[in-house]
């Protein structure tokens, strides 16, 4: 099969279109096909190598969220079938999808439905699978309430703007100013260009914030929240800044089936729709890499497997 290649740590010139031994569907796995893998944002860390990112094995296959055509059923998987369409998210500390062919375990994958496109579920994955878990599981949103989301136009982020609206919560997001029309159109009450405007002026009338950021958003993002709120987070931010009176919390984002029918009975009802989507070929992986880490994009990169 074809695949982007990552043979050592570096820019996003390292990564290359090769060939790679196409994977077999062990017990409790299937072989899927991939139309369609998204670009996420841990992916150029993940490429880098720093800290927690540093790999010790060579070639290696990025991505995590695709979607496709079941190819294989492996030993005790009765639930697929060759030729149902499906999507899904690899498990944690295990990525694959920037190519052709993926192996994966079958209860942490669920079927597509023809109303959804390869291109939309692939870019929904791993970004509802992480706000879902943000805002329902972890910061208990609530209607009524006030959230601030950092980096509003953000795949993760436009998820959580639309499902925060759908909660019925006030909804406050920060972006650029080309990404306001984009940002309200997903449904925030309230957008703040970061470029021009100081967030923390709006005073500590939040119940939540969910920070896409990190760095020095972190920090500024204490200064927002009501004594007991929660600040969730899902990217770096300073050492030791904290505040006694909130809650500090990262999501642990599993991957499990339950949660992308969550995704689904959410579209369902049309409380989300799939992000705006810029599209590459795997053999324009470095191109899409560059893109993703000037952190400007709205929505989500897709590469268009087949």
């Amino acid at each position: 099969m074809k695949a982007v290649l990552l043979n050592e740590h570096g820019g996003a010139d390292n990564l290359h279109l090769g060939d790679a031994p196409d994977p077999v569907a062990g017990a409790g796995e299937i072989v899927v096909d991939i139309h369609a893998a998204s670009v996420n944002g841990a992916d150029p860390k993940v490429r880098v190598g720093n800290g927690r990112y540093k790999l010790d094995k060579f070639p290696h296959i990025l991505g995590r969220d695709f979607s496709g055509i079941v190819s294989q059923v492996g030993a005790g998987v009765t639930d697929f079938a060759v030729g149902d369409a499906v999507f899904g998210v690899t498990e944690q500390g295990i990525e694959g999808a920037y190519a052709e062919k993926i192996a994966i375990n079958a209860a942490i994958v669920a079927k597509k439905p023809d109303s959804l496109s390869h291109d939309d579920a692939a870019a929904l994955g791993l970004v509802s699978l992480t706000a879902l878990t943000a805002i329902e599981d972890t910061a208990h949103l609530k209607a009524g309430q006030t959230i601030l989301i950092q980096g509003g136009a953000g795949g993760v982020a436009g998820f959580a703007v639309q499902l925060a609206k759908h909660l019925g919560a006030k909804v406050i997001a920060t972006a650029s100013a080309g990404n306001h029309a984009y940002v309200r159109g997903l449904g925030a009450d309230q957008v703040i260009d970061y470029n021009k405007e100081d967030f923390t002026k709006i005073g500590p009338i939040c119940d939540v914030v969910f920070d896409t950021v990190g760095g020095g958003v972190r920090a500024g993002s204490y200064k927002v929240l009501k004594s007991g709120g929660r600040l969730v987070w899902i990217s770096l931010g300073p050492e030791g800044v904290t505040r006694a009176d909130v809650e500090t919390l990262k999501p642990d984002v599993k991957r499990d089936r339950a949660h992308l029918l969550r995704l689904l009975e959410l579209l369902k009802v049309g409380a989300v729709k799939p992000p705006a989507i810029t599209f590459y070929k795997l053999s324009q992986a470095a191109e899409a890499h560059k893109v993703s880490e000037a952190r400007h994009l709205q929505g989500k990169l897709v590469f268009d497997v087949c």
